[in-house]
């Protein structure tokens, strides 16, 4: 199935499944893990992007992808999750009922999922819009135009949506903030608690440039 056919498959999809437009009764959605939720002033910003880079392969990003599924099941909304290269583990211990929650795009292309997230920020139905390149190849990545992100960036800044943008590396220049995970673990760490206890994050960009280092010890 090409690229456009899958975008068509997913605007009858959106179109079937969530008719009535999301009105956001504020201004930040919070993700669930404390130690994001201070460092950023209360959760993920609205009608902005949000780019959070994992420089490690281990750094959390899955685990707070799952954080947020939970917390859009606690909440009662729906997260649509652009995969960009299909590795999104749907049996990782969440649970059907937290799965219940969300709408997972699947795609094999930077390019795809960027036409995804396109589709979905103007559709207007979703709280949370979370576009995962982080295993997307970087030569990949260095083919995105600078314009498509700032067509989203446009898009996000008129959608009630907080847009969160997982890369490897930081390279959104238009990202309002921009987050990085500091943090590499093992299989033996990720069993104890999950990470969630020691996770590290640090502010690289938010409201002028302001950094900060957060984190449990």
């Amino acid at each position: 199935m090409g690229a456009s056919s899958k975008i068509i498959n997913l605007r009858q999809l959106l179109a079937e499944r969530f008719p009535q437009t999301f009105t956001a009764p504020a201004l930040r959605l919070a993700t669930g893990l404390p130690v994001i939720d201070q460092a950023i002033g209360g959760g993920l910003p609205k009608s902005a992007i949000t780019e959070l880079s994992s420089p490690n392969l281990s750094a959390g990003s899955a685990l707070l992808i799952y954080a947020l599924l939970q917390s859009a099941q606690r909440d009662g909304y729906f997260l649509a999750l652009v995969d960009g290269q299909d590795s999104f583990d749907p049996a990782g211990g969440l649970g059907q009922g937290r799965l219940g929650n969300l709408l997972w795009v699947r795609c094999t292309k930077a390019l795809e999922a960027i036409q995804a997230a396109d589709l979905l920020l103007r559709d207007g139905n979703f709280p949370l819009i979370i576009l995962d390149l982080v295993l997307n190849a970087t030569d990949e990545l260095r083919k995105i135009p600078s314009t498509s992100w700032y067509r989203l960036q446009r898009l996000a800044e008129a959608a009630p949506a907080a847009f969160l943008v997982l890369t490897r590396t930081s390279m959104i220049s238009s990202a309002q903030l921009k987050l990085s995970l500091e943090n590499s673990w093992n299989l033996a760490d990720l069993e104890r608690d999950g990470g969630s206890s020691r996770m590290k994050v640090l502010v690289k960009r938010a409201q002028g440039g302001r950094q900060a280092m957060a984190g449990a010890g």
